[in-house]
């Protein structure tokens, strides 16, 4: 999102775009749309809303996101450095990514601090930024900008060294959330997308997108299609696998009863079981240590403790990115399928995906003037019929700026 300029393929003319990524990209946008503005209400169905213990649709939102920054990253920034040089292109993306963060810094608004001088003074610098530094500035628009300056440094390296780097930054996420972050982003106020540290994480979607941006754009030929078949269905079948630790938490039946015990969310060790959360899975049937499959709702904290296995985009565990990059991976594949090689093409989408930084800055302002002509308990005929009007709206803005050639780049 925070890289909207042209995208071409290696034996494509100057200004041809990819039509697949640009489609990808404006899917991307319009389930942010659906999730965002539905979510508000009752009759929502569950699978629309973010839940934080288990990988929903409105969960798969935010991982497109970064994978589709990856790719056109790698792409246009490898370009870049062929025509301005390195140390030119280098600064240029560094000032264009700390550009949008200012961008999030603005968007994200904070509500008021104190409500005199005498108490803004005693809060202190730091007592001013802290929660909305865990909180409201990092939500998505800052975890693209923090992500893609922590990929900076490979963005142009070999496939080899990029997994490397996920894999570093996976490892670290895991580290750094055993001594302290995985309690720290699930207490008041809570984090939101993993917090300050998420980009550890969501690079893992963001590298598997400049993987994708490899096979597609670098192929001699048309890419073939099994082996990114063959690595989605692997990213998402080792991110179930890894969540499967989940399972080490299941709270003994004899325990679920007890009131003091049913308030407690997080686990006591929620990175690493203890000796005895070991033993009480000894002699447990295979069934005992699998996870619940993704989009299938887990059982509740007074059966099962918040843990680091679970998939939680509130936490950015590696379970959650592994599946969501995955399952970015194959969703891409189809827009490759339908776009690059049948010639489909929806204007929708590309209408959204070609100006998707004013898409997304626009939505949340006409959501802010449609909603508070709806309340939470709404019907479901006049929740979706305002979702419709929103969308609508939304679109109308976007479409007229397209028509006119207006594109807001970062």
């Amino acid at each position: 999102m925070a890289n909207t300029a042209s995208t071409h393929t290696a034996s494509s003319s100057a200004n041809k775009r990819i039509i697949s990524l640009d489609q990808f990209r404006g899917y991307t946008i319009a389930g942010m749309f659906l999730v965002n503005y539905m979510g508000f209400f009752v009759v929502c169905p569950v699978v629309l809303k973010h839940h934080n213990t288990y990988c929903s649709y409105a969960d798969t939102i935010m991982p497109h996101f970064l994978f589709a920054v990856g790719f056109a990253f790698r792409l246009t920034f490898g370009r870049r450095v062929r025509t301005e040089g390195s140390f030119s292109a280098y600064m240029r993306v560094v000032r264009r990514l700390l550009g949008l963060v200012l961008v999030s810094l603005i968007i994200y608004r904070v509500s008021p601090i104190a409500k005199t001088w005498t108490e803004l003074q005693s809060i202190g610098i730091w007592g001013a930024i802290a929660g909305p530094l865990k909180r409201t500035w990092f939500q998505t628009l800052m975890h693209i900008a923090v992500t893609s300056l922590w990929i900076v440094p490979v963005i142009r390296a070999r496939a080899s060294v990029r997994i490397a780097y996920m894999i570093f930054s996976a490892a670290a996420h895991l580290v750094l959330s055993y001594y302290f972050y995985f309690t720290w982003v699930n207490s008041p106020p809570n984090g939101i997308d993993g917090g300050p540290l998420g980009f550890l994480t969501w690079t893992i979607p963001a590298i598997i997108g400049t993987l994708a941006c490899d096979w597609v754009v670098e192929a001699k030929d048309l890419p073939r299609v099994k082996p990114i078949l063959f690595w989605s269905i692997v990213l998402m079948l080792l991110g179930w696998i890894i969540s499967c630790g989940t399972r080490f938490y299941d709270v003994p039946l004899a325990e679920q009863a007890n009131p003091v015990f049913q308030k407690q969310k997080l686990a006591t060790h929620p990175v690493v079981p203890d000796k005895a959360q070991f033993k009480a899975k000894q002699g447990n049937p295979i069934t005992a240590y699998l996870a619940e499959p993704p989009f299938v709702k887990p059982p509740g904290q007074e059966q099962r403790k918040w843990n680091y296995w679970m998939m939680s985009q509130r936490a950015g565990t590696l379970s959650y990115l592994f599946f969501a990059a995955g399952l970015s991976l194959f969703v891409y594949l189809l827009f490759h399928l339908a776009c690059d090689r049948r010639g489909w093409e929806l204007s929708l989408f590309r209408t959204l995906g070609t100006n998707a930084l004013v898409a997304y800055i626009l939505h949340d302002l006409v959501m802010e003037a449609v909603k508070p002509f709806a309340t939470k308990d709404s019907p479901a005929w006049y929740a979706w019929g305002s979702f419709v009007l929103f969308f609508w709206i939304t679109w109308l803005i976007v479409r007229h700026l397209e028509k006119n050639e207006i594109h807001l780049k970062l």
